[in-house]
């Protein structure tokens, strides 16, 4: 019998899809499994491959500019991104307008930043495209940020999804620390909490594995529901 290979060291080293990821996270008891919803690929242009997006998260939090009690950020949060970081950027949910635009990419990719994931709304698609910037967001606006919206804080815990939803038969909030593990592909964007990189590398590698036997039965004719019982226990 065959014995599942060693997982790699770190998320950034495996070829994991979020699926995997989030199959394991599932098992581990973290909420929404670490899916962070309705983030989509803005840049590269979507109707191409584009690589795995992974990376260690630098947070940033942004307000209203009405908002009066929040901190104010000094200096803008794109220069002070670290090296090999991937940016997330939590937007207030009522913001309409673009929290990210092609000089921020600019920016972010002379800084050695790997991408973004964006709460909020972008601008500019062309620019990163262009750039060849990977950029995820949950949607476009043709509005720039001032004076609509500021930034807040950097390398806080930030959450994201709405709090109710999971009354209504949606995912619970995802809280995304500083240095947690992003990743995102075609499926989606994932949330890996820094403290369980090696159990969800362990869990994924072996779920892996009941798929690659659940995936022969069914090819060999055996029917979804017998392979699922067989090697999955349903």
């Amino acid at each position: 019998m065959s014995s599942t290979p060693p997982p790699p060291d770190t998320i950034a080293q495996s070829d994991f899809s979020t699926c995997e990821l989030s199959d394991a996270l599932l098992k581990l008891g973290v909420p929404a499994a670490g899916h962070i919803p309705d983030l989509h690929r803005v840049a590269p242009h979507p109707a191409h491959p584009a690589p795995r997006l992974c990376g260690p998260a630098y947070t940033v939090r942004l307000v209203l500019s009405s908002d009066t009690d929040a901190p104010r950020l000094q200096g803008h949060f794109v220069d002070l991104a670290p090296r090999g970081s991937v940016a997330f950027v939590s937007a207030p949910p009522a913001a309409q307008n673009a929290v990210w635009g092609g000089l921020m990419t600019a920016g972010a990719q002379q800084r050695g930043v790997l991408g973004a994931l964006v709460a909020g709304r972008v601008r500019d698609a062309a620019e990163h495209r262009a750039a060849g910037f990977a950029l995820y967001a949950r949607g476009a606006s043709t509005v720039g940020q001032a004076p609509y919206t500021r930034a807040a804080e950097v390398q806080v815990p930030v959450t994201v999804n709405d709090a109710g939803a999971a009354e209504h038969g949606g995912l619970p909030p995802v809280t995304v620390h500083p240095g947690d593990v992003l990743v995102a592909d075609d499926d989606g964007v994932v949330c890996v909490p820094a403290a369980l990189e090696r159990d969800v590398l362990r869990l994924a590698a072996r779920g892996r594995a009941v798929d690659a036997r659940c995936l022969a039965d069914i090819q060999a004719g055996v029917g979804v529901a017998e392979s699922f019982r067989r090697h999955r226990g349903k």
